[in-house]
């Protein structure tokens, strides 16, 4: 199998400047592809996804009728992006994350942002993840977002777009890690050949992370990841990341807030926990605070969390930021809070709430994409171009119920990388969710996770919703 009928068409594609002509920094890939026999590319393709298969890389669906796991599926065709642009996209990241944090430490303080008539208050407290229990809260080092997963995307020109940021428990860098591994032993003359970033410091780079919001004058911190359970759709990366990590992986039954302190049980009795990795959303943590029907969580650890006895990464209260509306401000933010401009641009954004742009979105359904202010997954959106009248008609009553529950941004022409399907290669759409550690500094992770739509021409590239993954080489020079 060649790359000799690929044709990028109209589109930005990743591997290749036009039919026929790699991108420079793509060209030893593309040699080594092409030298293979025929249908051998095919059963490297086979060898991964069976080795994805005895690892156990599975993800969950909810209310799938065909059963919860699934194995993730995962292309081997990788995207590569050259080192100068990875730096630009790292600064660019780098101030985001630095914004946000300033943000969410502004709005559960002194809410200066607010007073300055930046943005409305209205919108902060509607924000479903805006948390007046997490008022006057006080982060170790004044850190909230220590784990972030900002999702990008790049038009039709090649232009990089942020397209959401994902602050409350971000998930993928697992597969980051496993698809680098499968495909160091698929291409390993190609690794020796191409200098390419390692991912494989994520870990360690995590654990000094949440090391680093431990209470004061410990020798030895415990750490654990805090699992809501085996039935959660990122469970594979919860246990993971602890066993990459070498800490204890819990459920909520595990803790209990015994001395003033947050245990866990073992059966040597209660041994003190310093640092949680919360892989559970802010509303089933502690059930005397927030939703008091969970079970997911610990009763009291609010409480202690507030006196300063324990670390949680990230913070409560984080989820206020990954709020779609609040996101179109995320560019006021960073003139606010640094007096700067923003290096990685939003995606243009109309606000329903406001009756001009409302006004707009309705009458321009066909060419939009809307998508509710708090929903994740590909849920709860309308790809206008791929709507029928009826349901464009059906998603217009939904804005004018709550119209400040919705946003909408025009439909771009998403970059696409070959994919294999069906024994041939096809251009599909992607995006790249990196991962950014808030520790001491920031560490922006070489690469993320390139998810890909593997339905033709789909937009739509969630795992749930019929997506895959490839694996990100960033290169080095």
């Amino acid at each position: 199998m060649r790359f000799d009928n690929y044709d990028p068409g109209d589109f930005y594609d990743e591997l290749f400047a036009s039919k026929g002509q790699p991108r420079p920094y793509t060209t030893p890939l593309i040699e080594k592809i092409n030298s293979l026999s025929e249908g051998e590319l095919v059963q490297r393709q086979q060898a991964a996804q069976i080795a994805m298969f005895k690892m156990g890389i599975t993800f969950s669906v909810y209310g799938d009728s065909e059963g919860t796991e699934r194995i993730f599926p995962f292309d081997l065709i990788p995207r590569i992006v050259a080192a100068q642009e990875w730096q630009e996209l790292d600064r660019g990241l780098k101030q985001r994350i630095h914004t946000l944090n300033l943000f969410i430490a502004d709005i559960y303080g002194e809410q200066k942002i607010i007073k300055d008539g930046i943005i409305p208050q209205d919108i902060i407290y509607s924000a479903k993840g805006f948390l007046k229990p997490c008022m006057g809260l006080k982060p170790p080092g004044d850190i909230w977002c220590h784990i972030t997963g900002t999702d990008l995307v790049r038009d039709k020109n090649g232009q990089w777009y942020v397209l959401e940021d994902n602050l409350r428990c971000p998930s993928g860098v697992s597969y980051v890690l496993e698809n680098r591994r499968v495909m160091k032993s698929t291409f390993s003359q190609v690794f020796r050949t191409m200098d390419i970033q390692p991912v494989d410091e994520y870990p360690s780079h995590l654990l000094e992370t949440l090391l680093n919001i431990a209470p004061p004058h410990l020798p030895d911190p415990t750490v654990v990841v805090l699992t809501p359970g085996i039935y959660n759709s990122a469970y594979f990366e919860h246990s993971f990341l602890a066993q990459q990590m070498g800490v204890e992986l819990v459920e909520g039954r595990d803790l209990v807030v015994a001395d003033g302190y947050l245990q866990m049980r073992t059966t040597k009795g209660l041994q003190r926990v310093d640092v949680v990795y919360r892989r559970i959303d802010d509303d089933f943590i502690d059930p005397k605070v927030f939703r008091s029907d969970s079970m997911l969580g610990v009763p009291g650890l609010t409480e202690v969390y507030r006196a300063g006895r324990v670390g949680i990464a990230n913070a409560l209260g984080t989820g206020v930021a990954d709020d779609k509306v609040i996101y179109a401000y995320v560019p006021e933010m960073i003139r606010y809070y640094l007096g700067e401009e923003q290096i990685l641009p939003n995606v243009p954004t109309y606000m329903c709430w406001e009756p001009k742009q409302l006004e707009y979105v309705l009458a321009n359904l066909d060419k939009l994409v809307v998508k509710a202010a708090n929903e994740s997954g590909g849920y709860g959106m309308l790809v206008g171009t791929q709507a029928t009248p009826s349901e464009r008609e059906e998603f217009a009553e939904k804005i004018k119920a709550n119209p400040r529950n919705y946003i909408a941004q025009p439909t771009l022409c998403l970059s696409r990388v070959p994919t294999l399907l069906n024994g041939q290669f096809e251009g599909c759409h992607v995006d790249l969710r990196p991962y950014i550690l808030y520790g001491e500094d920031i560490y922006v992770n070489p690469g993320g996770l390139t998810r890909v739509a593997l339905k033709r021409g789909s937009l739509v590239v969630n795992s749930s919703q019929g997506g895959g993954s490839k694996d990100t080489w960033v290169l080095t020079r």
